[in-house]
């Protein structure tokens, strides 16, 4: 899709969803909620036509582009208006506290010998796919957590009560050295995707569902560069979700990790 044509449909989907959000706004309020169908009769008014799949408007505010300035500007300081599903075919606008995921630009780098196969890296994109072969194929999942992990399932699509249908990039699975049992839900954003409170609030709650007896770790991996990766840790606090790990690995040769650079990984402090 040209960019000329991504812009377009941005602009269409942005109207679309700012009119249902002004449509339901009231001064003061703090969750705004509105059925799929609405998407329909709100295009029908602003003769704009729609995608084939509705959830595709919605989709793109919730992970990948920002709600337009009219809806961010009835924010109050220190929050943002997100996009939460809220059962089978219905959203609410909800006012939350300002959080952004995104690396730390300060953070020390880890270099570790890239074990991705030469065919794979000749081929892949700078994707979500790319991304989740790189973590795979290099265990970094494994490494981030000191945990033994094991990819279980790829986009793993299911249906959560009160929430509606859910996606995670990839469900990993894992063992400590005292015997439990873990499972890491993914989420893999390229360089112009961004992580999303949202996702990792469903991530959550899958875990709940569909994994009730595992240790829910969730784990959220972004592209910053070629070959370099922020990995993030998150938990379920009541001030809502929080990261409590982020650590940044670079992909190189194994000539690059000389001695002087495991002299200084052993000079590290340790995590606290």
């Amino acid at each position: 899709m040209s960019k000329r044509k991504d812009l377009k449909t941005a602009n269409r989907y942005a109207q679309i969803i700012e009119r249902i959000f002004l449509n339901h706004y009231t001064e003061g309020a703090s969750e705004i909620c509105f059925e799929r169908k609405e998407i329909e009769r709100v295009a029908q008014e602003l003769h704009i036509n729609l995608p084939k799949n509705l959830g595709d408007i919605v989709h793109s505010f919730r992970y990948q582009v920002t709600l337009p300035e009219t809806i961010r500007s009835k924010a109050t300081e220190g929050r943002q208006w997100i996009i939460r599903p809220a059962g089978r075919s219905r959203y609410c606008f909800v006012l939350v506290v300002e959080q952004d995921i995104a690396p730390t630009s300060m953070k020390a780098e880890t270099k570790v010998p890239d074990a991705t196969p030469g065919l794979v890296a000749m081929y892949s994109l700078d994707d979500e796919q790319a991304l989740l072969a790189k973590l795979r194929y290099n265990r970094l999942i494994d490494i981030f957590t000191g945990i033994t992990c094991y990819s279980l399932q790829n986009h793993l699509r299911t249906f959560l009560a009160g929430i509606g249908q859910v996606e995670t990039d990839e469900i990993y699975v894992g063992v400590d050295q005292k015997g439990r049992h873990y499972v890491f839900p993914i989420q893999a954003k390229g360089h112009s995707d961004r992580l999303s409170v949202v996702q990792i609030e469903q991530d959550f709650a899958l875990c709940v569902s569909k994994f009730p007896d595992l240790i829910c770790r969730p784990i959220g991996a972004q592209f910053m560069g070629k070959n370099l990766i922020a990995l993030f840790e998150f938990e379920s606090t009541p001030e809502g979700v929080r990261w409590t790990e982020e650590e940044h690995y670079r992909l190189v040769s194994p000539d690059e990790v000389t001695p002087e650079v495991l002299r200084s990984y052993r000079e590290r402090l340790p995590n606290t």
